[in-house]
């Protein structure tokens, strides 16, 4: 077949095969062109999860009656000028309304604020109407309908209409966290309507707007990020360990302003996170990197989702360092989902405890309760002498005057600490806590397992890992520059023990490796590591290993369950967990105290 050019519509359905990959790729494309026309309101309207129907209306700027065509002409835009490295604005190749046209029943109708009145023009599988005179408000209504009519093939892989709907959802709620002081609205047949008012454009309106997309309980549970180096700001809010997602759709990125779903974010995100959250967990995230525009490549594809750095070593290491001295620095704090968690259990009505009783049916409360022991104690006994529950190893002797009055002094004291004092030991785990306002439950095993690792990763990083020389140098194939790569990160490879250095062409010659990491498959370690330098730039591979052998180490060597301690090991513990980073989960991702306010216990037993 000789060559020839193809029609201009049959280059827009091929390029619509990129743009338009569902009914929530339309709805993105129209409201960014909003947003970069100043609109202040958006509101959406689909019907049939977008596939019947599309409408996007704005108070934007509008668009002049002599452009409207050139609207709709492909590789046509305002948003760039001469210097494709110089991109401020989210729109810029000039295809998405040609595409959406070329493939959909496609309308504009606007307005601008110096017109008596509004221009429509009419776009319907690639064909265009001339434009005619119409009336409407200032800004802009696009209107899609019957999406991708002229491809049926498409129509074939759309999932159904609540699917749709909800990846719609998605979309606007990702757009609408970069610009609070915008409102958005998206409602329609086969949808509740969402309502997201606009706040202020500072600090405390972006985690308000944060906080109508995420839910409320994020605010409680977040730590602020406001970090820079080298030119490239992170700002935004982190969850607090104990506050986590099964999935990891509640982690929103944004590269100036713009929304996008990044591998070295979304892995910065996951190895800052790698010591406190357990591996099918995900933290809640809102991050919003801000850099000199040449220094990032936004044209990579065109749905403009993927993200180039030109130092993508340095915004990895940014995003890392600022969260987990965040983290460091939020001290520690339990999740404030855990003690509603916990009320409601108590509550009539209640789901039913998850153990069976005799009968294979669920246990009352009061089974439970008398199971624990909670019902047998003697109230008869003088309120003088404190109940035993686990207080050292054996019987408590009598208190005097003066030792009594000695605890109580001491007791009032802890009262004001973050963990409190220790009031007594449960089932030989969980060690019971009071404040001046809530009641602290500790997983004893869990909290000082996080403790000992802490301390032995300190020690693994303040100092050279001790190195163990291998008999016969272990040479390791590679391709020539991942050897060159690792050859570079040589010295930082050093520190945790791992001795290389160049063998010829396309090798390196393995010396030494961490002792800690006795027989080790020396060359899957080396690839892996190569491997990883050459996605981020880092090392991290190793040292994660090196981590995780900490963490195995603290989980044997620390206090067992079912171990009784004394009053003053408690407090003991309790201190501690307040002066160690990361305290609030174990090693395993798992919480290691639960705070139950006493508003929380007032509600339970209906005095509020």
């Amino acid at each position: 077949m000789p060559i020839h050019q193809l029609s201009e519509t049959m280059i827009n359905q091929i390029a619509a095969g990129e743009v338009i990959e569902r009914p929530a790729s339309v709805v993105k494309e129209l409201v960014e062109n909003a947003l970069d026309a100043g609109a202040t309101r958006v509101e959406i309207v689909t019907a049939g999860g977008g596939l019947n129907l599309i409408r996007v209306t704005d108070d934007g700027s509008g668009i002049p009656e002599p452009e409207l065509a050139l609207a709709v002409s492909r590789h046509c835009t305002s948003k760039l000028a001469d210097d494709i490295h110089d991109i401020r604005s989210l729109g810029f190749r000039g295809e998405a309304l040609p595409s959406i046209g070329s493939i959909a029943k496609l309308s504009i109708r606007s307005r601008t604020a110096t017109s008596d009145s509004a221009v429509e023009i009419a776009v319907e599988g690639g064909h265009v109407s001339p434009a005619r005179p119409a009336a409407a408000n200032r800004g802009t209504t696009v209107e899609v309908r019957d999406l991708f009519f002229a491809t049926p093939a498409r129509l074939k892989f759309m999932k159904g209409e609540r699917a749709e709907s909800s990846a719609t959802g998605d979309v606007v709620k990702r757009i609408a966290i970069a610009f609070p002081a915008v409102r958005f609205t998206l409602a329609g047949s086969d949808r509740s309507t969402l309502e997201l008012p606009a706040t202020d454009d500072t600090p405390e309106g972006r985690l308000r707007r944060i906080a109508q997309v995420m839910g409320k309980d994020f605010p409680d549970n977040a730590i602020p990020i406001d970090a820079e180096r080298e030119g490239v700001r992170l700002t935004g809010h982190v969850s607090i360990p104990s506050f986590t997602r099964a999935n990891a759709l509640q982690q929103y990125a944004y590269v100036n302003g713009r929304p996008v779903r990044d591998k070295l974010i979304a892995g910065a995100i996951r190895g800052a996170f790698a010591d406190v959250l357990p591996r099918d967990r995900h933290a809640v995230t809102a991050l919003f990197l801000s850099l000199d525009p040449a220094t990032v490549d936004v044209n990579v594809h065109p749905a403009k989702a993927d993200v180039r750095f030109r130092d993508p070593g340095l915004v990895r290491g940014l995003i890392v360092g600022a969260v987990r001295q965040a983290l460091a620095g939020a001290g520690i704090r339990p999740a404030t989902t855990g003690a509603a968690g916990m009320v409601a259990a108590f509550r009539p009505g209640a789901a039913p405890y998850p153990h069976s009783g005799p009968a294979g049916g669920h246990r009352s409360f009061e089974a439970v309760q008398r199971a624990s022991g909670f019902g047998d104690f003697d109230l008869t006994r003088s309120p003088q002498r404190p109940l035993d529950m686990g207080f050292g190893e054996g019987p408590q002797a009598p208190y005097s005057a003066d030792a009594r009055a000695g605890q109580v002094e001491m007791a009032e004291a802890l009262l004001s600490k973050e963990l409190g004092a220790a009031r007594a030991q449960v089932h030989e785990n969980y060690i019971v806590a009071q404040t001046n306002d809530s009641l602290i439950i500790v997983d004893q095993h869990a909290a000082h397992e996080r403790l000992v690792y802490e301390a032995l990763k300190n020690a693994l990083h303040a100092r050279p890992v001790p190195a163990q020389m291998l008999l016969l140098p272990e040479v390791v194939d590679l391709p020539e520059e991942d050897a060159e790569r690792l050859a570079l990160h040589a010295p930082t490879l050093a520190r945790f023990g791992l001795g290389i250095e160049r063998f010829g062409p396309g090798a390196v010659a393995v010396r030494e490796t961490p002792a800690m990491l006795g027989e080790t498959d020396v060359q899957q370690l080396v690839r892996d590591l190569a491997d990883e330098i050459a996605d981020n730039d880092t090392v991290d591979t190793l040292a994660s290993k090196l981590d995780h052998i900490a963490a195995t180490m603290a989980c044997h060597g620390s206090v067992r369950s079912g171990r009784l301690l004394k009053a003053d090991e408690m407090n003991a513990l309790l201190r501690q967990m307040e002066a160690t980073p990361g305290s609030g989960t174990c090693n395993h991702g798992r919480p290691t105290y639960i705070e139950l306010k006493l508003a929380d216990i007032e509600r339970l037993f209906g005095r509020r």
